[in-house]
């Protein structure tokens, strides 16, 4: 092997060390770049991972808020738990002494007189424990509780009653106190509602203090929206001395006060009262010219005078230091009675008519009665001694006038003139007729009625419910017809005997005030204590 040859085997050698070093260092180069591109990816995936555990903590968070807010939305929305409150443990006595009463009046003299004084006593004695008893176990089932805007009330022995009376439908609450009740420091809570005929769900009996509560508790939430916010403290509907802050009676103004002289002496102008020494002097004569006089007899005669006077000594017992007053929020205060005193409160929004009554015997004083109509309290047809539906007793024209304007802003009861019925409806009406009248006032609908006992009503027109037109077969001969405007209250406002084609016209004129009343303004047009204006009411259309 020549120099040269072993000169090109070492070039070619050292050609492909170089070449084989190059690969080497370019399989290095590729491996870091491998090795880069492999940690560039692990550290996006961590980025990205980490990225997702943060999206997903936000999301966790955001559910837990959101979760937390419809928590306490729900809460907000969810009637609070109250437990079950019992009535007063002195209740099952007191509800078992006025059923005793009844009882006992009911065996009358007659049976006193038959069976004799002992076995009267026994069987007494034994109803008594049987009254009693009977009340306790009732009590044991009673109770309530206020849920959200709803009075709960469970009661019942054989039938168990579970009634929930919503506040919206509250017309006025009233504590009354009867005599028992009184001496032993108790009050009954009763609840007047729309619809109803009698007082719902009267709780008899509380204490004072936690009648006069639950009372202001429940006007507050019956005069709130579902959706306001509750500022009286504790949670909704929460009654009792656990309950926190309760609303407390707002602070009053003194509006009117009934001398009780005048009530006494307007009762003694009734007819019960006036004819009564003839009835007295009747019955002496009968037993003189008998000559028989026996405690049965005796006892039966002053039964039945007491009888004739109930009615009037009813009256006065009940109203007895009558008085009115509003509180802050414009609410209608009234306290009376002796031996049951009563205190309501009324809100005027909820008032359907006034009534104002003129007895025969009370107009040569001037006198006049007020009669509020509420739903659910008063009864239509006559007046009730035991119903809660007095402004005032008895009165001055001038007192009624300022009581009436208190009532109804705007409403000026000495200038409401009427329009008579026309002199056919005599036929109809043959002494009453010229006592039969109507008007149109800016506020009201007024009608009136009555000869020896005159009676004005005033429907304001927010209150209609609906309005009627009815012929009778001789009203159709005589082209007449009458329109009722009815209302909540059961009473309504009567234009009797009217012309056919002016009662079409009341009859629209009625439902388009009606409609306009209740869409377009408030009823109160004018404020308290500012002098009535002049209303000249409306005039008979012109004949065509």
């Amino acid at each position: 092997m020549t120099a040269a040859d072993a000169r090109r085997d070492n070039t070619a050698a050292d050609t492909r060390h170089d070449e084989a070093a190059a690969d080497t260092r370019h399989d290095e180069v590729t491996a870091d770049t491998r090795h880069d591109e492999v940690t560039a990816d692990t550290r996006h995936d961590e980025v990205t991972a980490d990225t997702r555990h943060d999206e997903a903590a936000a999301d966790t968070r955001r559910d837990e808020t959101a979760s937390g807010a419809r928590r306490e939305e729900t809460a907000e929305r969810a009637p609070a738990e109250e437990p079950r409150r019992r009535l007063h443990p002195l209740s099952p006595l007191l509800n078992g002494a006025k059923s005793i009463a009844v009882i006992v009046a009911a065996l009358s003299w007659q049976t006193l007189s038959q069976v004799g004084l002992e076995v009267f006593a026994l069987v007494v004695g034994a109803i008594a424990v049987g009254v009693v008893i009977f009340s306790l176990i009732g009590w044991l089932n009673t109770g309530y509780h206020v849920v959200n805007r709803e009075l709960r009330i469970q009661d019942g022995l054989l039938w168990r009653r579970n009634r929930a009376i919503p506040l919206d439908r509250l017309q006025s609450v009233e504590v009354r106190r009867p005599l028992l009740a009184q001496l032993t420091g108790l009050a009954e809570l009763r609840l007047e509602v729309v619809g109803g005929g009698k007082t719902e769900a009267p709780l008899a009996y509380l204490t004072v203090k936690d009648a006069v509560a639950l009372r202001s508790r429940l006007l507050a939430l019956a005069g709130r929206t579902p959706g306001e916010s509750r500022t009286t403290g504790g949670p909704a509907g929460q009654i009792g001395p656990d309950a926190g802050p309760v609303a407390v009676e707002a602070p009053e103004r003194p509006v009117f006060r009934v001398v009780n002289r005048d009530l006494v002496i307007s009762q003694l102008l009734t007819p019960q009262a006036f004819f009564l020494p003839v009835g007295v002097a009747f019955v002496v004569m009968q037993f003189v010219l008998e000559g028989s006089w026996t405690f049965i007899g005796i006892a039966s005669t002053v039964t039945a005078m007491a009888g004739v006077l109930l009615q009037p000594v009813r009256r006065v017992l009940r109203d007895w230091n009558f008085r009115l007053s509003r509180d802050t929020a414009g609410r209608l205060g009234v306290r009376y009675g002796l031996l049951e005193t009563r205190s309501q409160v009324v809100p005027l929004n909820r008032v359907q008519t006034i009534g104002v009554t003129w007895p025969f015997l009370w107009r040569m004083r001037g006198w006049l009665r007020l009669r509020l109509d509420i739903a659910g309290i008063a009864a239509p047809g006559g007046d009730n001694d035991n119903s809660s539906d007095s402004l005032l007793p008895v009165g001055v024209f001038e007192a009624g006038r300022h009581l009436v304007w208190e009532v109804l802003p705007g409403v000026d009861l000495g200038a409401l003139p009427t329009v008579p019925v026309p002199r056919r409806a005599r036929w109809l009406q043959p002494i009453g007729w010229r006592g039969l009248g109507i008007a149109l006032a800016g506020e009201v609908f007024v009608s009136r009625s009555g000869v020896v006992t005159r009676q004005m009503t005033l429907v304001p027109y927010a209150r209609m419910q609906s309005v009627r037109v009815i012929r009778g077969p001789i009203q159709r001969r005589l082209g007449l017809a009458t329109v009722y405007a009815d209302t909540a209250g059961g009473r309504a406002a009567v234009a009797k005997d009217r012309d056919l084609a002016e009662a079409y016209w009341i009859a629209a004129q009625l439902a388009d005030r009606a409609r306009h009343a209740r869409d377009s303004r408030p009823l109160v047009t004018a404020p308290t204590g500012q002098a009535p204006p002049s209303d000249t009411g409306w005039q008979r259309p012109e004949p065509s």
